[in-house]
C-alpha cells in the first residue's frame, strides 16, 4: 500500500495536480464491483468508501458500518472521518484534485469538492497504471423469460416511454447495470455475488432502445434475436452514437451517469432531469416476482436451518469462522437452485462480530468459542430470488447483561415486522420503531435498520430504505431488509435480519416475512417481552415450521418443533 501510495505521488507533478480521488466504485457505480481500486490505494476492503492522496496525507471516508475495519486495515496510513465529512470537505483548500471522470457523477463532484477545492479530469486511471485488476467479463448476457419476471420487455419500455412523454424528453440514458437488467429482462456475470449485466441502455419516447456494452456479451442476446443489430452498439462508439441521435432533450440518471458521459450529452442535448424512474418501477415486485422470492426463501431458510442446527447441537469440534462459513455453503449447494451467495458472508465469533462488515480470512480468523456469541450475515441467489439473513448464536448460557441487549434488539425486530405501513409509510417513521427499546437504555446501532432487495439482482437497491433520513414511500411490493443491532468494540455483536415484503390486503399495507429461519431464543429474556411479542414469536417459528419442515431430518425437524 505505501509503495502505491508514492508511486501515485510521484504522478502529481507531469499532471499538476495535488491530490488524487479515489472511489470504491468502477464505472458501472455498482457496490459490489470485481475491480476495486480503492483496496489497491488504501488496503480497505468495504463496499463503500473513498480515498484522497494528498502530497503529505491521506485521507479515507465511508460509513458507520466500517468504522472498526477501515481502521484495522488503513489506519497506520489514512486519517479515516465519516462520509459526512466529505459534504464541501474542508479538511484542506485551494487544492486542485485529479479525478477520473467516468467514476464521480456531476453531483457528487459539486457536494463534495467545488466550494473549497479545484478538480481536474485526468483520462488516464491513474490507479490502473499501478496496478490492474484482471477480469474476465465476457460472459455473456441471457435473458429471463415472462413467466419469471412477471412482465415483458414491451411494457417495461411502454411505462419508460410515458414517463419520457410526461417529462417532455426525447430520450433516457439508463446507466446503472441493475436497471437496464430489470427493463430488458436480462441478467448477466459482471458482479462478484449479483447477476449483473455491465450495459448501458438508451430509450427513445418513441420506443426505440439501444443497447451499449461488448458484442461478446451480447452474442446469446442477438443470436435468440432477443435484440436486434440495429439496437446495439459497441461500448466504444458509445460518444458517436450518443451524438448521432436527433432530438433536443435528455433525461439521465443522478446516481449512475458519470461527469464523462454528462459531458457528451451535455454538448448536443439539454438535460431536463436527473431522475432514472426505473428504481421505483423495479421496487415494486409483482406478483410472479414475490412468489419466486417466497420459494428462494424456503430454500434459503432450510439450508440455514440445517446449518444452525448442526453448529449448535451436532457439531463437536472447534470450528473457524471460515469453516463455518465453508460449511453453510455447503448447505446452500445441496439445492440446485442456489447459484453463488449474493454477498460475502459476515461470520463473526465474540469481538469480531462487533465488526458490522466483517470478512474472516483463513489466515487470521477466529476460532468460534462456544462461550461466545456468533453473528453470521448471509445469502444468496438463487432461480430465481436474492435472500439476506442475519442470525446471532450462543452456545452456552450467557449473562443478562447481553440477553437483556439481545432482547431489546428482538423487540425493535417484531416492531418493525408488525408496522402498521398505513400508519408509518415511509422508512425515516419505521426506523424509530426498531430503535425505541435499545434508545430507552441510551444504546444505538451506526447503520440503518433496514434496505431495499433486488429480484434476483443486487442484494442492496433502492429507493426505499428504512433509515433515519429516508422519506421515500413504502408501497406494495417492495422488499425490505429488517435487521437491528448493537455492537460493543472488542467484545460481540448482535443483528437479526429478516428479508420482508409489503402487502396489502382490506386497504391495509403490512410486511410479510420472507426469511423462514429460526430465531435464536436461548439469548432471549423473556421477562422483557409482551404477551404480544411472545405471539409474534410463536406464530414467526409455527410459520417456519409449516413451510420448510418437510425439508428437514427427524432430528432436525424436532429440534425445530421444540422452539414453538
Amino acid at each position: 500500500m505505501k509503495k502505491n501510495i508514492q508511486i501515485l505521488r510521484k504522478k502529481y507533478e507531469k499532471y499538476k495536480i495535488d491530490g488524487y480521488v479515489v472511489p470504491k466504485n468502477d464505472d458501472y457505480f455498482t457496490e459490489y464491483s470485481k475491480i476495486n481500486r480503492l483496496k489497491i490505494i488504501s488496503n480497505f476492503s468495504g463496499s463503500a468508501g473513498l480515498a484522497i492522496i494528498l502530497k503529505n496525507k491521506n485521507y479515507l471516508f465511508t460509513d458507520g458500518r466500517y468504522t472498526i475495519q477501515s481502521q484495522a486495515e488503513s489506519g497506520k496510513n489514512f486519517v479515516i472521518y465519516r462520509f459526512e465529512r466529505l459534504i464541501n470537505c474542508n479538511l484542506f483548500k485551494n487544492l486542485t484534485l485529479g479525478i477520473d471522470p467516468k467514476l464521480f457523477t456531476n453531483t457528487q463532484i459539486k457536494k463534495y469538492f467545488l466550494k473549497y477545492n479545484k478538480i481536474k479530469f485526468i483520462k488516464k486511471n491513474l490507479i490502473d497504471e499501478i496496478k490492474k485488476d484482471r477480469v474476465k467479463s465476457d460472459i455473456p448476457f441471457f435473458s429471463l423469460d415472462k413467466n419469471i419476471v412477471g412482465e415483458s420487455v414491451s411494457s417495461k419500455i411502454n411505462k419508460i416511454s410515458r414517463y419520457l412523454k410526461k417529462n417532455k424528453s426525447d430520450y433516457i440514458f439508463i446507466t446503472a447495470p441493475e436497471n437496464v437488467a430489470w427493463i430488458l429482462n436480462i441478467r448477466g456475470a459482471d458482479g462478484p455475488n449479483s447477476p449483473i449485466p455491465n450495459s448501458r441502455l438508451i430509450i427513445s419516447k418513441s420506443k426505440k432502445i439501444l443497447l451499449i456494452s461488448k458484442k461478446e456479451k451480447c452474442k446469446k442476446l442477438l443470436k435468440n434475436k432477443i435484440i436486434n443489430l440495429n439496437q446495439f452498439s459497441d461500448i466504444h462508439k458509445l460518444p458517436e452514437e450518443i451524438l448521432k441521435l436527433k432530438g433536443k432533450n435528455f433525461i439521465i440518471d443522478d446516481k449512475s451517469c458519470s461527469l464523462f458521459y454528462e459531458s457528451i450529452i451535455n454538448s448536443k442535448f439539454k438535460i431536463i432531469s436527473r431522475e432514472d424512474p426505473t428504481y421505483l418501477l423495479k421496487a415494486i415486485k409483482n406478483k410472479v416476482e414475490i412468489n419466486s422470492m417466497i420459494n428462494a426463501h424456503i430454500l434459503d431458510g432450510v439450508a440455514l436451518t440445517k446449518f444452525i442446527y448442526w453448529l449448535k447441537k451436532i457439531n463437536k469440534k472447534k470450528i473457524s469462522e471460515v469453516e463455518a462459513i465453508k460449511k453453510l455453503e455447503r448447505f446452500r449447494k445441496m439445492n440446485k437452485n442456489f447459484l453463488y451467495p449474493s454477498f460475502d458472508t459476515i461470520a463473526g465469533s465474540g469481538k469480531n462480530g462487533a465488526i458490522v462488515h466483517y470478512r474472516a480470512k483463513q489466515e487470521n480468523c477466529r476460532s468460534i468459542n462456544k462461550k461466545d456469541i456468533f453473528l453470521c450475515d448471509s445469502g444468496g441467489q438463487y432461480k430465481y430470488g436474492t435472500t439476506d439473513v442475519t442470525r446471532t448464536i450462543c452456545f452456552s448460557n450467557q449473562s443478562l447483561n447481553i440477553k437483556n441487549i439481545y432482547t431489546k434488539v428482538l423487540k425493535g425486530h417484531i416492531a418493525v415486522a408488525t408496522t402498521n405501513i398505513n400508519k408509518d409509510n415511509t422508512g425515516k417513521k419505521i426506523d424509530k420503531r426498531a430503535r425505541k427499546f435499545l434508545n430507552e437504555s441510551n444504546l444505538d446501532y451506526e447503520h440503518g435498520t433496514g434496505h431495499g432487495v433486488g429480484f434476483f439482482l443486487n442484494v442492496h437497491e433502492g429507493p426505499q430504505s428504512i433509515t433515519k433520513i429516508n422519506k421515500v414511500k413504502i408501497e406494495p411490493g417492495m422488499v425490505l431488509s429488517n435487521e437491528p443491532g448493537y455492537y460493543k468494540k472488542n467484545h460481540f455483536g448482535i443483528r437479526i435480519e429478516n428479508l420482508v415484503f409489503v402487502d396489502k390486503k382490506n386497504g391495509k399495507l403490512f410486511f410479510q416475512n420472507l426469511t423462514m429461519a429460526p430465531i435464536e431464543k436461548d439469548l432471549i429474556n423473556f421477562d422483557l417481552l409482551t404477551f404480544y411479542e411472545k405471539n409474534y414469536l410463536f406464530k414467526y417459528h409455527l410459520d417456519v415450521y409449516s413451510k420448510i419442515s418437510k425439508y428437514l431430518t427427524q432430528n432436525e425437524k424436532k429440534w425445530l418443533a421444540s422452539l414453538i
